[in-house]
């Protein structure tokens, strides 16, 4: 008995002796909130781009409103909800995530509609515009990575042992990850 409890202290000796890793671990959260910005950068960089978008699309007169009211409102809900990076967790990252989709959504039934009008398919504004939010998008499918990636360090460090015992006591939580949404892994059908 006497054996264990001295290799129980010593464990715990040597994990006090190394900062109990709770520089790291703050080094880790400070990681995820920082990459958790580098994602809203460039979500606002989208919907900076919608009222652009928009505007030229407006120019066609016969197109569809209720498309343009839909992108409107979607890039409204997707800007009005704020994620504070110290509370990234799973719900709160789905929430954000599903007004995301609804204004992706929204685009890309305005980008769809677009094909049925040649002059905004010629039109040099729309064109640009057309290729800075797919631009973005990229980007927004890279920053959403390298979140995913720097969160995963960070659970995966807090949830290691001797470290849960101490994220626990210093109130490190798990934070949520992006997810794909249900049924992206079926391709869309396209028809002609």
């Amino acid at each position: 008995m006497k054996t264990i409890l001295t290799y129980v202290a010593s464990l715990f000796m040597l994990a006090s002796l190394s900062s109990c890793g709770y520089n790291t671990m703050v080094s880790k959260e400070e990681a995820v909130a920082a990459q958790w910005a580098q994602v809203e950068n460039q979500y606002q960089r989208r919907a900076d781009l919608v009222p652009n978008l928009v505007n030229t699309v407006k120019g066609a007169a016969d197109f569809e409103r209720g498309t343009l009211t839909d992108v409107i409102e979607a890039r409204s809900r997707a800007t009005s909800i704020q994620v504070n990076a110290e509370e990234l967790d799973p719900a709160q990252i789905q929430r954000f995530q599903e007004a995301q989709e609804q204004l992706s959504g929204a685009l890309s039934r305005l980008l769809v509609s677009v094909e049925r009008y040649p002059e905004l398919r010629a039109n040099q504004n729309f064109l640009e515009l057309q290729a800075q939010l797919e631009g973005t998008e990229n980007r927004i499918a890279v920053e959403r990575g390298r979140f995913n990636e720097r969160v995963q360090d960070y659970n995966t460090y807090i949830r290691s042992f001797p470290q849960n015992i101490f994220a626990g006591m210093f109130g490190f939580e798990r934070k949520g990850l992006f997810e794909a949404r249900p049924g992206s892994d079926v391709p869309p059908t396209v028809e002609f």
